[in-house]
């Protein structure tokens, strides 16, 4: 454990900051998770709306640097093309 008090603070600020990107992190794989069991079941209208959050979500996470850029762009573009193919 740290000793000086800007490091003890340091950690405490760290430790939050974590809380906070593991939540953003779980939720964003939430609503991934929710698209997909949405496209197995064949509920087009729901998977397409739980797109749009989806996709919300993502953006959220690679806005706040949870996630890279290209690995974001990735899941989109594979939620985007499953949920069109269910409709097509």
């Amino acid at each position: 454990m740290a000793n000086i008090k800007s490091a003890i603070k340091r950690v405490r600020v760290n430790e939050d900051h974590r809380a906070q990107n593991i939540s953003i992190k779980s939720d964003m794989r939430t609503q991934i998770k929710r698209v997909e069991t949405l496209v197995e079941s064949n509920d087009v209208e729901n998977a397409k709306t739980a797109l749009v959050s989806a996709i919300a979500k993502i953006d959220k996470a690679v806005q706040k640097g949870i996630i890279h850029k290209n690995k974001g762009n990735r899941q989109k573009s594979r939620l985007t093309q499953i949920v069109n193919g269910l409709s097509a």
